[in-house]
């Protein structure tokens, strides 16, 4: 080859199979793709794999072709290593490589197995690979924190990011314990050391979301790199991403926490932008630049500053650059007045985002926030003030008209009344502000038009500015008086609100489940909230009995409202300063609070109070009938042994065997016994663990069949081409055994066993016809220690039927008893059929 032809060569392809742990089938994967690729023709080869002694992994090197290590010696010993110029001189299509991250023996080629695979992939060959995720350089000390090991072999993440070609090898940390428990990680010595150490699911599900992360953020990188390459500029909502823009301004906090939540919620990245302008002009000093761009990083926030005149077109040009799905503004600062020309940047931004959801922020700064500090609001509706001040325009000019065009026939006196009746009118509509505005435009008007001199603001007869004043004290009371009713008003259904909440809190403290949660969140909805606490004193300290929401206090000191029940029971409220008229609402809602506080642990020492009686019954219960149940076979099997040992007595062969038959019936009814009593005391324990996979009835039931004494009395009629049931077929065999056992005991008679598929279920009946039970207490059938209602005198401690339930609901299936007509008792025993 000419060294022309050297430079045109290509690059091969890496492609690395990532994962949380060792285990996880990262080689096995690898191994399947390579058996893939040699299935297609092409020319595959394995540099070196290792298989830790996994069978199932070595059985997938069969038939690939293997290029000899080489060996080194190091230290007195010999190490073998992947012998890469043979892979070189072998030329191959793609290359099998095992653990990139992998720290080559000294005097080797390279010392890392990535600069090895570097050179096959500028030879033009393709590479496939692995790597674990603490392996990565920049996690490896994450990696430490959270498993307390040091992994001294890393990989630079950049060699991981320039492969061709990433898979993420996942599986739960669940069904990673239990492959590492059956064998098939580690050797049996380093089992029960792995599973409590490295292998712990805190562990494991901590490494899992970080390589999840991590190869999301590879996604992400890779797909801004392809909208980058065709001029993509429409959002594409692939990843939840909550741009912030601040002002530097003193509402920059606010709008960053506020951004904040929305990101967490969502769960999205949060990119805080400041926008300068082209000038450099009217920007935030940089002592608060600094603290905002800190206050970004304390959030897990990234910090970006971008220039431009026009500051919407800036923000959303960076939005769609960073494919943001979300942006949060604050509402403007400008006045009423200044939005009439310039409607501000948070309605442009709405204006022209498009696919972007746009969060609006209040905060202090903003102009109606201003304006509310200058000016309080009126108890009025907003739409009766306008009316109000359109009529303080209107009715003194109807007035002033009325008076010009009638001038002739109306008297001064008569102008008065009119003029007094347009103020009190706007009064009753406006209050005060229009009110005294049509006042004073009244006497004016009234002075102008009709009080000597005419057409002058002078007054010269002394009723006349007696009567001035007058409408202005007029105009003033009755606005005085429509406020206050007003304000009555607002206080009755402020009142109807309070006793609303109240209400509501009464029946959340009454409810079920976990009615102090709930309570406590109501309230923090109700008042929007951050985060309320119930926090008590317990050895002068104060802890968090409940809370919700986030950042909940820890001291009654760090709320921003605090509502004390008792010296000892606190409510402590954080997110804003709430009104005094809420106090008395909350110290309801704080005496609710302390109320289900008192009866949650009522309900919680009852139930411990009714388990430890259960716990004395069921031990009395289980005392009195193994006190019964076990002396019996005992007796008898001590007797047998007492005959046969006996020697003044002389035994016939017949009465030998007679003996010896007793003493084994006996045996095994003992056996059966603590068999019983051993399983109840498994599934007591939740120590049972089925393990399902598809199953016929008909081979179950011949199996427990065999297990159960009295086969002739049992008619079997089970179709084999009935579906397979998802069940453990061991734990279903002793729940038949149990239940054919109990039937044979208790049914006077033959015992059918009989079986039927309906809606994705598969029964099986077990039918006797004895004396059956009570109507009304078929479910006590299955109540340990129960003997058909404790009626007879029939051998058993009551616990098959009881273990037989356990053992069926484990399976995720059904255990019901009904009447058999005619008489007598079946019990039905459904599984869920095998779906194909």
């Amino acid at each position: 080859m000419t060294t022309a032809d050297a430079g045109k060569r290509r690059r091969g392809e890496l492609r690395i199979y990532l994962g949380a742990a060792p285990g996880v089938g990262k080689t096995f994967a690898m191994l399947g793709e390579a058996r893939r690729r040699l299935g297609r023709g092409t020319d595959v080869v394995v540099g070196l794999v290792e298989t830790h002694g996994r069978r199932k992994t070595a059985e997938l090197l069969d038939g690939l072709e293997a290029v000899p290590r080489h060996t080194l010696a190091y230290r007195g010993h010999d190490f073998e290593e992947m012998d890469v110029d043979a892979i070189l001189a072998r030329a191959p299509e793609v290359a099998v490589v095992d653990e990139l991250a992998h720290t080559n023996v000294a005097g080797s080629r390279n010392e890392k197995r990535w600069q090895d695979i570097e050179e096959l992939l500028d030879a033009g060959i393709d590479v496939l690979s692995t790597v674990n995720v603490q392996h990565l350089e920049s996690l490896n000390d994450v990696v430490e924190r959270i498993t307390g090991i040091a992994q001294q072999e890393t990989v630079p993440d950049e060699v991981v990011r320039r492969a061709e070609q990433l898979e993420l090898v996942d599986i739960t940390p669940e069904a990673l314990r239990r492959r590492l428990a059956h064998g098939n990680v580690y050797p049996a010595n380093r089992i029960d050391a792995a599973l409590g150490n490295y292998f712990r699911p805190g562990n494991l599900t901590a490494l899992r979301e970080l390589a999840l992360l991590w190869v999301a953020d590879q996604v992400d990188v890779a797909l801004q790199r392809y909208r980058s390459e065709r001029d993509i500029t429409d959002t594409w909502e692939a990843r939840e991403r909550v741009v912030v823009a601040i002002s530097g301004g003193r509402e920059s906090e606010t709008l960053i926490r506020r951004a904040r939540r929305i990101a967490k919620r969502a769960g999205a990245e949060l990119l805080v932008l400041q926008i300068l302008r082209g000038d450099g002009l009217a920007g935030a000093s940089p002592q608060a630049i600094a603290e905002y761009r800190k206050l970004a990083e304390d959030v897990g926030a990234t910090f970006h500053t971008v220039v431009g005149d026009d500051v919407p077109t800036a923000l959303l040009d960076f939005a769609r650059g960073v494919n943001a799905t979300q942006v949060v503004v604050g509402t403007s600062r400008r006045s009423r007045v200044a939005r009439l020309f310039d409607e501000g940047i948070g309605a442009t931004v709405v204006q022209e985002s498009g696919p972007i959801d746009v969060h609006m922020v209040t905060h202090d700064e903003s102009g109606g926030r201003l304006r509310a500090k200058l000016f309080p609001r009126s108890s009025l509706a907003r739409r009766r003030q306008v009316l109000g001040w359109a009529l303080a325009l209107l009715l003194p000019a109807v007035a002033t008209l009325i008076g010009v065009v009638l001038r002739q026939t109306l008297i001064l006196s008569t102008n008065v009344i009119d003029y007094f009746l347009a103020t009190i009118i706007v009064a009753l509509v406006g209050g005060l502000g229009p009110a005294l505005f049509a006042s004073i435009a009244s006497a004016l008007l009234l002075n102008f038009f009709f009080t000597p001199p005419l057409y002058t603001l002078t007054v010269d007869a002394q009723q006349n500015i007696i009567t001035l004043i007058a409408m202005v004290v007029v105009a003033v009371a009755f606005a005085l008086v429509v406020d206050r009713a007003s304000r009555r008003a607002d206080a009755a259904a402020r009142a109807r609100t309070e006793a609303a909440l109240l209400a509501s809190y009464a029946r959340t403290v009454l409810g079920d489940g976990d009615p102090l949660q709930r309570l406590l969140e109501k309230v923090r909805e109700n008042f929007g909230l951050e985060s309320v606490s119930l926090l008590e004193k317990q050895d002068d300290e104060w802890v968090r009995a409940a809370c919700t929401g986030e950042r909940p206090c820890d001291d009654p000191d760090e709320a921003d409202v605090d509502v004390p029940v008792t010296d000892d029971v606190h409510l402590a409220l954080r997110g804003r300063t709430l009104p005094a008229h809420d106090q008395r609402v909350l110290e309801a809602a704080a005496g609710q609070a302390l109320l289900a506080l008192r009866q949650q642990r009522m309900a919680a020492q009852t139930q411990e109070a009714q388990r430890r009686a259960e716990t004395t019954e069921l031990r009395t219960a289980l005392l009195s009938a193994i006190g019964h149940d076990l002396r019996t076979p005992l007796t008898s099997i001590k007797a047998v042994f007492g005959g046969l040992r006996a020697h003044d007595i002389s035994l016939s062969e017949e009465d030998t065997e007679e003996l010896l038959s007793a003493g084994e019936e006996s045996t095994d009814r003992l056996s059966g016994l603590v068999d019983n009593l051993l399983d109840s005391s498994r599934l007591a324990t939740g120590a049972v663990q089925p393990l399902l996979r598809p199953v016929g009835y008909d081979e179950v039931v011949a199996t427990a069949l065999a297990a159960v004494d009295g086969g002739a009395k049992i008619a079997v009629d089970i179709d084999d081409r009935l579906p397979a049931v998802t069940a453990d077929p061991g734990l279903l065999e002793r729940a038949i055994a149990n239940v054919i056992d109990n039937a044979l005991r208790h049914g006077g008679g033959e015992v059918a066993v009989r079986a039927s598929a309906y809606g994705g279920r598969v029964e099986l009946r077990i039918v006797d016809h004895g004396p059956g039970l009570p109507k009304g207490t078929a479910d006590s059938a299955f109540a340990p220690f129960q003997r058909l209602g404790d009626r007879n005198t029939t051998p058993g401690v009551g616990l098959g039927l009881s273990v037989a339930k356990g053992f069926v609901e484990a399976m995720d299936g059904d255990i019901r008893a009904e009447d058999t007509p005619g008489g007598g008792l079946t019990i039905v025993v459904s599984l869920p059929e095998v779906t194909r």
